[in-house]
Order: C-alpha cells, then structure tokens, then sequence
C-alpha cells in the first residue's frame, strides 16, 4: 500500500495508525459535549439567575464550536494521511476544548475566572492552526 499521499482516497482503513482511533474518540466525545452543553443552553441557562443574552449567544458559539470540530475530527480520523498528521487533529481537538471549554467556564463561574479570558482567543488559534496544517 505504501505511504499515503495526496491521491490517497479519502475514505480508506487507516492501519496502523494509533492517532486514528484516538481522534475518532475525541471527535465523538466533543460532539457530545457540543449536544449535550447545547441543550443545557437552550433549556437550562436560561434559567439561572444573571444570565444575559449576550451570554446565551456565547454559549450558543461553543457548543456549535464544539460540535463542528467534533465532526470534523471523526473526518480525519477516517483519512489515512490526515488522520497520521501528528499537529493537525490534536490541535483541532485540543484548541477546541480550549475555545470552547474556556467560554463554558466563563459563563457558568462567571467572575471566579476571569483569567480564562486569554484562554478563548489562543484556543482558538491554535484550533485554526490544525486546519491551516491540513492545507499545506
């Protein structure tokens, strides 16, 4: 089979390749907590006391963040080229929990955390940094 290269089909078994089955796992599981912190927003923030819609609509950004990301973890992780990238998907999967985690924690700790602020922003790039990997 030889190693993978930019005619490689999308869709083949991935082998050997440890890292597959670790994004896979973490796609599946962001896309949960994207579900999963979706549904706590449409149903239970609103609820809780102080919440602004200027919170809700943040809110609503990281769990579609998170989601999105997510999904596209479970895409890598069924190519075999990009699945095997040691930068792209762990830094998909780790700037997504930061962007998303970060704004989660914001919102719910409200002003017990405030140094995570800084934290969104730098999830975010390093979570655009895997997809610019993906490219080159």
């Amino acid at each position: 089979m030889g190693e993978p290269n930019p005619s490689t089909p999308l869709f083949r078994s991935v082998g050997r390749n440890l890292q597959g089955p670790l994004l896979w796992r973490s796609g599946a599981i962001l896309a949960a907590i994207g579900i999963i912190t979706g549904a706590f927003g449409a149903h239970g923030l609103r609820k809780r006391p102080g919440t602004t819609p200027d919170s809700i609509h943040a809110w609503e950004t990281a769990s579609h963040y998170a989601v999105f990301n997510g999904l596209a973890l479970l895409l890598v992780s069924l190519h075999p080229r990009f699945a095997a990238h040691r930068f792209a998907g762990p830094a998909i999967g780790i700037g997504a929990a930061l962007f998303s985690g970060s704004i989660f924690t914001l919102i719910l700790a409200k002003d017990r955390f405030k140094w995570l602020g800084p934290v969104t922003p730098i999830g975010g790039s390093i979570m655009i940094a895997g997809y610019i990997a993906l490219a080159l």
